[in-house]
This record gives structure tokens, C-alpha cells and sequence, in this order.
């Protein structure tokens, strides 16, 4: 998002509400607008810079404007888009006629460039993968002016960086995606409470062998014996004999209306929304048919949600931790989160599937854990405690979140990084495309 300031400046944020003074360029005619921009960025849901230029240039191309829906093929689900149109223009286009993206994310508030930059997965990673599996083509403008097609078999190296590249490899002007037949739009989900983490990581394995798409809420400000309690939800698209005849009608939402003051999120608010949360979830087990809204973007249904952190904002630490690490690595992550006094609202847990073709795609075989965090005085030292965890475990971080994470935890714990500077360097020798995040994470130029 953007805000004036009351100064003739604008702060162009990140979705975790820390940002530059900028300002953004917007265009129908993203070919033009790009000529001389060192950065895209969407709907501005990244949590932390990677979405936000280098201070020094304070300009950005916002592509929302060009949101043009170009082909689509009904046989093959082959469909093309300007970078700039949402999952939620998307979803309210296809779902009606039977069509869903075979991999979303969180939220539908974010654009199809952005869902390759940040080459997003979602419950369903275990079993498609990132998105970027299911994206054939990408047209760009790269850093030298030219616009071109890449893909599995043009400009490969390009086309592999790009995806979940950040952003750093040139503009993506447009988008070819493979989308997914679903039989109905409702969902038949179950869900479980569950009394500790080592539960659910088992629990988790087991119901990513039975469906496509599961992930879980966990409380952590419980200790001992219940800690890293939660509720676990998985689903798939219903069938038709079990679903409703009509088509979901649209859900009701909320606006959260201004920021609350930062010293509402504290340790005790924090408790008594988890223990609402969790026992919320009366019965042990429950079954039943859902609306898709309700099971994919929960949150969505708050708008601007992300004011109730306060003025000081937050950050959200998202990692994965492989499988070789063991199942007790979560509770390990979760007693260095708790022992710091780190109040989270919300912590999602879910399984992750191989890796993807993306050079810096974030999922690997295991367990990732999305926590978010309010911004407080120490939090630059409980992110380095976590990412020194991650690091020792063999993990890594998700740069789409990302705020806190120094450079040279980061490089340690990303062994591509190399290969995706070496392919950067052809494509850009002079550096040309970068960020706020690349200046602090990769070392480019201010």
C-alpha cells in the first residue's frame, strides 16, 4: 500500500506496514511504463522490502492497472493474463465455469506476477508443488530494454530465476498458466484439535498422504505438555453428489478501520485470543462441506487485517525446516520463539513437497512454519535466534516475508544463491533491476 505522509511525499509499504518514501508508477501499458524502472511490485502484499525500491530511487511500477485477462483455451485450461490481474478478479472469473489455479496462496489479494516472483505454494505444495510448476510461459522486459518469451525451452535459465525470483530478473509483463478442473467450488473439509506438536506433525503427515490441501493454526503461548496445541484442517474440492446445487454466494466481510494502538497486541491479548481460537474447535473432529473462501483465505475476510499490529507494524518469519532435521525440530523452533517472550497471533504450520524448478522457489521436503511477529525493540535479535536455528537444522527462510534477516545468515543458509547470481549477472551486469530487500540481502548497489 501507499500513504501520504502529510509531507508531499508517499510511503510505499510493505504489508507488514514498514516503508520507503516513494512513490508508484502505474500504467495500463506495462511494455511503456517499464522502459526505465528498476522494479515491479502488485498489490503490495509482500510483508517486509522485497516489494519496496532501493531507498535511493524511491520509484516503483505498480502493475494493477494492466489486469487484462488475453486467452484462454477450455480444452487445455492453458490460460494468459497480464501480470497485474489478481487471484481474486481470477477466482470470481473461473470458478464459476468449473476452473480453479491448480496452487494459491493465503490470500487472494495478490497479482499473477507476484505469485511467480514469489513462486507461491499453499496447503496443497505436498502435492502440486509451487506455482511456478504450473506456469508455461513468461513475457518480460529484461534489464537491457528488450521484451521477450521464456520458458522451459527459451531463455530456460531466465524463465528458472524468474520464478520465485523476486522480482529481480526483469519486469514480468505477462503470464501463461496451466489452470485446474475442480468438480464443484465447495470444499469437503475435515478438521481436528489437537493437543500438542508432536501430534500434529504426525497428523499432518498423515492427512497430506489422504488430500490435497491441509495445513494447520497452533497456539503458541501454551508450554509443556500442550505445547504447540492447534487445529489441523485439510480438504479437497467437493464432488458433485455430496455438494450444494447453487454456486457459494458471496461471504460478508469486515474492514478493520484504523490501526489499533501497537500496545494492544501484547502477551495477554495474545492469550486470550488463542485460547478463544482454539477451543473454538468444541467438538474433537468435525466434518462438512465448506465455502472455498472460507477454507483457502480465512483472513481475507477481514480487510486490511494487517492494522490491527499497531503503528510500529510487524513482520512475519516464515521457514522451512527439511525433514532430515527430524519431527522434534518444530517444538525446538517454537521453545526459542516462546523463551524470547515472542507473541504471535498466528502461527500456520504446514508440509512441504520437493523442491521446485524456481533457482530460489522456498519450499523443500518438511515442515514450514509461518509465525507473525510484532515489531518490538528486540526483534531484529529474536529473528537472528530463529534463522541461527534454521540455519544449524539446514533450512531456510521465505524472502516474500521477510525484513529482519541479515545478509550473512542468509547467504548461509541459501547454497543457489551463486547459481541465481550468476544467471542475474547475464541477464543484468549492471544491476540494474533490484530492491530494498536486494540491497540488504544480496549486496547490490544502494
Amino acid at each position: 500500500m501507499a500513504n501520504g505522509n502529510g509531507s508531499g511525499l508517499s510511503m510505499i509499504e510493505g504489508w507488514g506496514g514498514i516503508g520507503v518514501p516513494g512513490r508508484e508508477l502505474r500504467s495500463e501499458n506495462l511494455e511503456r511504463v517499464t522502459e526505465r524502472a528498476v522494479l515491479s511490485r502488485g498489490l503490495g502484499r509482500s510483508y517486509g522490502d522485497s516489494s519496496l525500491p532501493p531507498a535511493s530511487v524511491g520509484e516503483v511500477v505498480n502493475t494493477t492497472l494492466a489486469d487484462r485477462l488475453l486467452a484462454f483455451d477450455e480444452e487445455t485450461g492453458l490460460m494468459r493474463a497480464e501480470a497485474g490481474l489478481s487471484l481474486f478478479a481470477l477466482n470470481r472469473i473461473f470458478l464459476p465455469r468449473g476452473w480453479f489455479v491448480p496452487v494459491t496462496p493465503g490470500t487472494q489479494f495478490v497479482t499473477l506476477g507476484g505469485m511467480v516472483a514469489s513462486d507461491v505454494h499453499g496447503k496443497e505444495h505436498h502435492a502440486r508443488g509451487c506455482f511456478g510448476e504450473h506456469v508455461t510461459r513468461l513475457k518480460m522486459r529484461v534489464a537491457d530494454g528488450r521484451v521477450l518469451w521464456c520458458s522451459d525451452e527459451q531463455h530456460g535459465d531466465l524463465f528458472r530465476a524468474t520464478i520465485g525470483g523476486m522480482g529481480l530478473t526483469g519486469h514480468i509483463l505477462e503470464v501463461e498458466v496451466r489452470m485446474m478442473r475442480i468438480p464443484t467450488a465447495w470444499i469437503l473439509q475435515e478438521s481436528r484439535r489437537v493437543d500438542d506438536i508432536d501430534d500434529f506433525i504426525a497428523r499432518l503427515k498423515d492427512a497430506s498422504h489422504r488430500l490435497p490441501a491441509t495445513m494447520g493454526w497452533i497456539d503458541l503461548l501454551t508450554r509443556g505438555k500442550n505445547m504447540g496445541r492447534g487445529t489441523l484442517m485439510a480438504g479437497d474440492f467437493a464432488s458433485p453428489d455430496i455438494a450444494p446445487k447453487r454456486f457459494p454466494k458471496p461471504l460478508p466481510r469486515v474492514t478493520m478501520p484504523f490501526e489499533l494502538p501497537s500496545w494492544t497486541v501484547d502477551r495477554w491479548s495474545v492469550r486470550a485470543f488463542n485460547t478463544a481460537y482454539y477451543w473454538k474447535h468444541l467438538p474433537r473432529e468435525m466434518h462438512g462441506i465448506v465455502h472455498w473462501e472460507t477454507f483457502f483465505y480465512p483472513l481475507d475476510m477481514i480487510r486490511h487485517w494487517n492494522r490491527m499490529y499497531g503503528t510500529r507494524g510487524f513482520t512475519q518469519y516464515q521457514c522451512v525446516l527439511p525433514d532430515a532435521a527430524g519431527p522434534s525440530a518444530p517444538r525446538r523452533l517454537l521453545e526459542i520463539l516462546t523463551s524470547r517472550g515472542g507473541a504471535s497471533m498466528l502461527c500456520v504450520i504446514k508440509n512441504c513437497g520437493p523442491e521446485g524448478k524456481g533457482i530460489l522457489s522456498f519450499p523443500m521436503p518438511g515442515t514450514s512454519i509461518a509465525l507473525d511477529i510484532p515489531v518490538r525493540d528486540d526483534t531484529q535479535q529474536l529473528v537472528d535466534a530463529l534463522n541461527e536455528f534454521v540455519l544449524r537444522e539446514g533450512g531456510r527462510i521465505y524472502l516474500t516475508k521477510d525484513q529482519f534477516t541479515r545478509p550473512e545468515h542468509f547467504r548461509a543458509m541459501e547454497p543457489r544463491l551463486p547459481k541465481f547470481q550468476e544467471i542475474r549477472a547475464k541477464w543484468d551486469p549492471e544491476q540494474r533491476i533490484r530492491s530494498a530487500q536486494s540491497v540488504r540481502l544480496f549486496g547490490d548497489k544502494p
